[in-house]
């Protein structure tokens, strides 16, 4: 196929598709579906080879956002049967992050609700940073607290942070469709600010909120100019309760297409299969493997997500390797850059465009597959005894019919007496 041998060839000279292109690999048929999913893997192999890093999420507080976005389990207004807790003390989080570390996760995403910190929330994340240092030698750790002020990401660089979250999670022309209590342009704001401290950004997408192709590259063309150096994929988690509980608009095979068009765009960085993928791609979890080479492990901000050792199992059995605490998860090239970056410079600064992600416009976002100061898209497990069942579904749920059944709501790891499922 001509698209795929073009777009693998731009690919490995880390050269940006054409918007064409990117909609054509969203519009291919179940019979190329095999073709486009090996043609991102070559990408993939030539940055990452078959290393898959695993990240961890500690949920610091949980639900009562006073923020709007449709797709939160935790927003203003919300009827989601949720857990709602308030701040986790650094030594609660500390313990609940080993527990992902003990399972083999390389990065802990610490997250909270709300629209953003307070001075005295960055202080208290600061001393959770730490403690979680202090105990796990070599281990990254990512904040995700919401929209930040002036300030604050030094603060949290200065306490240890190595990147700050925060989503762009849809286009810029149907932001305000999706959330109304803040704007793109703040979430751009926010992702320049952990830029300019010297964080790495981590910015992402959510899937499955009834966008359009259109819709979906315009918000990954965004993140390649942001220069994110890891790019979580979400997929919609269509809580009961909220605005969006109806929008059951994704199949596996969408999915992978979805995962597909994002190695393309954004050959070289951290590509992140995040929320939602245990309901949306099921079995068809592992060739996702050959597009992304990061996952989450566990349980989701406010949902149970696939046991940790199952995920572990998952792996292995594709022929993936868990990537090691030792080795560097980005390519030379843009790793290199980041270690050379000025403390106002940027893990992949807008500066670098050049290298891997042209432009210097910006985008943002903190959430989980549904989650509002919160993001990532994440996991408070590792490893539960059982997996927990996901129930068959049909190719293509009925439009407008309720999934209730696929969402199973997050009743153990941090914030909750149940130990993490690691």
């Amino acid at each position: 196929m001509d698209l795929l041998n073009t777009l693998v060839d731009k690919g490995l000279r880390r050269e940006l598709p054409t918007r064409e292109e990117a909609l054509a690999v969203l519009a291919t048929s179940d019979d190329e579906l095999l073709d486009v999913v090996a043609a991102a893997g070559k990408v993939r192999r030539q940055w990452f080879g078959r290393r898959v890093k695993l990240n961890y999420l500690v949920n610091l507080k949980s639900g009562l956002c006073p923020e709007d976005c449709s797709y939160c389990s935790q927003r203003l207004g919300s009827k989601a049967e949720i857990l709602k807790y308030t701040w986790l003390k650094p030594e609660e989080a500390s313990q609940a992050a080993a527990a992902g570390v003990a399972g083999g996760a390389k990065r802990v995403c610490l997250v909270a609700s709300g629209r953003g910190p307070t001075d005295r929330d960055v202080e208290r994340v600061g001393k959770t940073i730490e403690a979680i240092k202090e105990q796990n030698e070599g281990i990254e750790v990512c904040a995700c607290l919401g929209l930040l002020s002036d300030g604050q990401a030094e603060k949290l660089r200065e306490a240890g942070a190595d990147a700050y979250n925060h989503n762009l999670n849809t286009s810029e022309a149907t932001y305000g469709q999706i959330t109304k209590t803040h704007t793109y342009a703040d979430r751009v704001d926010t992702v320049e600010k952990a830029h300019a401290a010297g964080l790495s950004a981590c910015s992402g997408l959510i899937a499955g909120m009834g966008e359009t192709d259109e819709d979906l590259v315009d918000v990954v063309f965004s993140l390649r100019e942001l220069d994110a150096d890891s790019v979580p994929v979400n997929f919609l988690i269509p809580f009961e309760g909220t605005p969006l509980a109806k929008e059951w608009n994704l199949t596996p095979q969408r999915c992978l297409r979805i995962l597909a068009m994002a190695r393309f765009v954004c050959p070289d960085v951290e590509v992140r299969l995040a929320g939602g993928r245990e309901v949306h791609l099921r079995s068809l979890q592992p060739l996702a493997l050959n597009i992304v080479n990061s996952i989450f492990l566990g349980d989701y901000l406010t949902s149970e997500g696939q046991a940790g050792q199952a995920d572990l199992d998952m792996i292995a059995d594709a022929g993936f390797e868990v990537e090691g605490a030792g080795t560097t998860t980005l390519p030379a090239h843009r790793s290199d850059l980041a270690d050379a970056a000025p403390a106002g410079g940027g893990c992949g600064t807008n500066g670098s465009a050049s290298l891997c992600g042209s432009g210097t416009g910006a985008a943002s976002a903190g959430d989980e597959a549904a989650g509002c100061g919160s993001a990532c898209g994440g996991c408070s497990g590792h490893a539960h005894t059982e997996a927990t069942p996901v129930p068959a579904q049909p190719a293509q749920a009925e439009p407008g019919a309720l999934r209730s059944d696929l969402v199973a709501v997050r009743r153990r790891g941090a914030g909750t007496d149940i130990a993490p499922n690691a």
